[in-house]
């Protein structure tokens, strides 16, 4: 068992590096991972199967105990990104699929990387995993929904496609993992410390489908453009959901604290791109470019993140902020004392 859960902080902290060698790879030889592609699906199921059998009754009773952080969590992330997604796919004036693209990954749920990169940064961890849950429970209403609304002007939007697909591989596996950890309860705990390592595996799979069928446009000069508009969309999320966790303390100071602002800026800036891309190649099969931009912020994110993370960290530490503190602000003492 230790062997196990020392594998998977392995693969946990070399993750990012391994997700580049593996594209890189892949692109050049799309052999390897092409035959996927009719496997998406159920690689995420996978994936959302290992998310339902980690939660319990406790996971749901905390989103009721606080709703209102939580729904306006959610909200915000729901808001934020699809938004920042067309207004940059408006700047750069992209088109067609690339520009779908751009938005699905906009409109999916949060990425459970947020809850690892809060987790680093001292944020608040439940709060982090309260919203995740939500958001992604909602994703087959929100998806489909937003995706009419804001990306139809592109191209046509399946979005009877798009319902039953994100219902078919998001809420079944995540309702059965809950059913088998209700049934199988303290025997659960056997199988989740080897989850880590199956659901990164399967995340490389996915982001090696999509590199390997899209290996002749991936660096075309318009799929390119990708890259700087899915790296603004990503820090653009941090710094638009750090801005309204902050408008949001004023409100509701006791609520909105230091920890839960972190956990609200990577849960606003990190999207779940693995279901972007799965989504994307199943509603979209025939333009599996609009799988590109997912792919891209998968990579990205989890750099993004982790810098973020680490630097929080840092600048907690040097300042003497703890991860309690109210609103993350540095006493004039401990400014004088950090810069001596």
């Amino acid at each position: 068992m230790e062997k196990v859960k020392g594998a998977a902080d392995w693969l946990t902290k070399w993750f990012t590096l391994i997700v580049i060698v593996w594209a890189v790879f892949n692109y050049f030889v799309p052999a390897t991972s092409v035959w996927g592609k009719s496997y998406t699906g159920y690689l995420l199921g996978i994936v959302l199967f290992g998310m339902g059998l980690t939660l319990s009754i406790d996971d749901f009773a905390r989103i009721i105990r606080q709703p209102l952080m939580v729904i306006v969590g959610t909200v915000a992330h729901y808001v934020i990104m699809p938004l920042i997604a067309v207004l940059l796919c408006w700047i750069f004036r992209l088109d067609g699929p690339l520009a779908v693209g751009v938005i699905l990954v906009g409109c999916c749920p949060s990425g459970t990387s947020s809850n690892v990169m809060s987790y680093l940064s001292r944020g608040d961890v439940a709060l982090d995993v309260s919203i995740g849950i939500l958001s992604t429970l909602l994703a087959p209403l929100m998806i489909p929904l937003l995706m009419q609304g804001l990306a139809s002007r592109y191209v046509d939007i399946p979005w009877q496609s798009l319902f039953l697909s994100a219902l078919k591989v998001v809420l079944l596996p995540i309702a059965l993992g809950l059913i088998c950890h209700a049934i199988f309860k303290e025997k659960i705990a056997k199988v989740t410390v080897a989850l880590p390592i199956v659901s990164q595996v399967a995340i490389l799979l996915i982001i090696g489908v999509v590199v390997a069928v899209n290996q002749a446009k991936l660096f075309s000069p318009e799929t390119l453009l990708a890259v700087p508009v899915v790296m603004l969309h990503n820090l653009c999320g941090y710094g638009l959901g750090y801005g309204f966790s902050k408008l949001m303390y004023k409100v509701y100071p006791k609520g909105f604290k230091y920890a839960q602002q972190k956990a609200i800026t990577f849960e606003v800036g990190m999207q779940d791109s693995a279901l972007g891309a799965t989504l994307a190649l199943t509603s979209f099969a025939a333009t599996p470019v609009a799988a590109i931009p997912s792919t891209f912020f998968s990579v990205w994110h989890n750099i993004s993140g982790s810098v973020l993370s680490s630097w929080w960290r840092r600048h907690d530490d040097k300042y003497g902020i703890a991860a309690d503190a109210d609103n993350g602000k540095i006493r004039a003492k401990a400014a004088a004392t950090a810069t001596a």
